[in-house]
């Protein structure tokens, strides 16, 4: 089984540059509030997707795994709002996630992994 690591890091010139999970998470959080029709990150409804921003609060919802070439794949589980098509809005969330994390970190995503637990009331 492979070994994740904890942070992202990246060689330069000058010295390293390391990135956190807790940073990945805010930038899944920040992509996650631009989807439309999805109802929130989590297992429970009323939670909302910013409430995401540190490891303490991921719980199930979120899995970030760092694989050893810096690679990233992303678990998440989310409530759709009734009425949303669940196969688009988890397309959504997966072009979403996988376009924010590349172009602020420029890390490949290998997979962002969508489990949709619910539908919740908009």
């Amino acid at each position: 089984m492979a070994e994740y690591k904890q942070y992202i890091t990246q060689i330069q010139e000058n010295g390293n540059v390391m990135i956190s999970e807790d940073v990945i998470a805010s930038i899944v959080a920040s992509a996650l509030s631009e989807v439309e029709g999805l109802g929130s990150l989590g297992t429970k409804p009323g939670i909302g997707i910013l409430d995401f921003d540190s490891k303490k609060h991921w719980g199930k919802s979120l899995k970030i795994m760092i694989a050893e070439d810096n690679s990233l794949a992303i678990d998440c589980s989310v409530m759709i709002n009734y009425g949303q098509s669940v196969v688009d809005v988890a397309a959504a969330v997966q072009t979403a996630v996988s376009n924010a994390l590349e172009s602020v970190t420029g890390v490949k995503v290998t997979a962002v992994n969508v489990n949709v637990c619910g539908i919740v009331r908009a």
